[in-house]
C-alpha cells in the first residue's frame, strides 16, 4: 500500500474551515508536466505521426478510466482480526456498502449490485457507510433502491459529507422507509447468542455535527465496540475511546491510483487512511473504495465488501 499524503498534525486539526477540499498528490502533478513536456517534444520532432499516437494513446487512456472499472465493481471478502476481539464474537459477518452517490453514472447499476451481493452473501448484519446521494433529486428514489435490503441484526447507516445539510433530514426519512437505522452520533446494543457488541455512528464530521461524546454517552467502559463513521481519519480519535472496529468510506480509494506514486487526489477528512485496512492503535479499520462516485476509475474499482470479523491478539 502506497504512503498515505496530506495533512499531518493532530486529528482535531481536520475540522479546520481554513483546509482545503480535496488533496492532490503532488507527484501525479509531475507526471502529469513531464508527460506534457514529453508530448510537445514529440510533437516537435514528429509532427502529425505523434498527433496521431497521442490522440489514440489519450482516447484509449480516458476510454479504460470511463468504461471499463467504473461499471465493474467487485465483491472484496475481508477478514479483520481486531486486538481483544473476542472469541465467543469470531465469525461474525458484517457487510459494507459505501459511497452510493445515487444521481451518478452507473451509480444506480452498481448499487443494484450490491444489493444482490449481499442478498447472496447473507451477512449477519449490512452497515451502509454514508454518501447516499450524488444530486438531491436522487432523494425520492433512495427508499425503493434500498428496500431489497435485509439482515438478521438488521441494515444500520451513517451520513456522509454528500447527503448534505439542507437534505439530511430527507435522506433520513427515506432511508428509514426503507428499514434502515441511522445512526447519528447514537450507539444501538446488538445482541447474539454468544453476547453482544455495541454498535456506534458518528454524525457527518464534514459539516460540524459528529460528536464522540454524545455517541458513547450511555456505553460503558469495555466491551466490543464497532465504529461506522463516513470519514476514516477520525480513527485517531476512536482509538483514543478503545473502539475495535471503524468501517468507513469517502475517499474512493483515490478513484485514481498508480502502484507505488498512491492516489490522484483524497478528499478532506480521508488523508491519512485512504484505502483497505489499517491498525491504529486498538482499532482496526477498513476503508472501502465504495460503490460509485465520480465515473472514472483506475486500478481502484468500486467494491461492495463482507467482512468477518475473528478473535484478534
Amino acid at each position: 500500500m502506497s504512503k498515505p499524503f496530506g495533512m499531518a498534525g493532530p486529528p482535531e486539526a481536520a475540522a479546520a474551515p481554513a483546509l482545503p477540499e480535496l488533496f492532490v498528490n503532488p507527484w501525479w502533478v509531475a507526471g502529469a508536466g513531464l508527460a506534457a513536456a514529453a508530448s510537445l517534444w514529440a510533437l516537435g520532432r514528429h509532427r502529425w505521426r505523434a498527433g496521431v499516437a497521442l490522440g489514440m494513446l489519450g482516447t484509449a487512456g480516458l476510454g479504460y478510466l470511463a468504461l471499463v472499472e467504473p461499471p465493474r465493481p467487485v465483491l472484496e471478502r475481508v477478514t479483520l482480526r481486531p486486538a481483544g476481539w473476542p472469541h465467543a464474537l469470531a465469525g461474525l459477518r458484517i457487510g459494507q456498502i459505501s459511497d452510493l452517490h445515487l444521481g451518478h453514472h452507473y451509480a444506480e447499476a452498481n448499487v443494484a449490485w450490491a444489493i444482490a451481493a449481499m442478498q447472496r452473501e447473507r451477512p449477519d448484519m449490512i452497515v451502509l457507510t454514508g454518501d447516499f446521494i450524488a444530486f438531491a433529486d436522487a432523494i425520492p428514489t433512495l427508499g425503493a433502491r434500498l428496500a431489497g435490503l435485509s439482515a438478521p441484526l438488521g441494515v444500520y447507516a451513517v451520513l456522509g459529507n454528500h447527503d448534505g445539510d439542507a437534505e439530511a433530514r430527507d435522506v433520513v426519512t427515506a432511508l428509514g422507509h426503507a428499514g434502515i437505522v441511522v445512526l447519528r452520533n447514537q450507539s444501538r446494543w446488538i445482541a447474539v447468542p454468544a453476547g453482544g457488541f455495541w454498535l456506534l455512528g458518528l454524525d457527518d464530521i464534514w459539516h460540524g455535527r459528529d460528536d464522540f461524546a454524545v455517541m458513547l454517552a450511555g456505553v460503558p467502559p469495555g466491551g466490543c465496540r464497532v465504529l461506522l463513521a463516513h470519514a476514516p481519519d477520525v480513527v485517531d480519535l476512536a482509538a483514543r475511546h478503545q473502539i475495535a472496529v471503524q468501517l468507513s468510506g469517502h475517499t474512493h480509494g483515490g478513484q485514481l491510483r498508480l502502484p507505488r506514486i498512491g492516489p490522484f487526489s483524497l478528499p478532506r477528512h480521508g488523508t491519512r487512511y485512504p484505502i483497505g485496512e489499517y491498525r491504529v492503535g486498538p482499532t482496526t479499520l477498513y476503508v472501502s473504495r465504495g460503490v460509485a462516485g465520480a465515473p472514472l476509475r483506475l486500478g481502484c474499482p468500486p467494491e461492495a465488501t463482507v467482512i468477518t470479523l475473528m478473535g484478534g491478539a
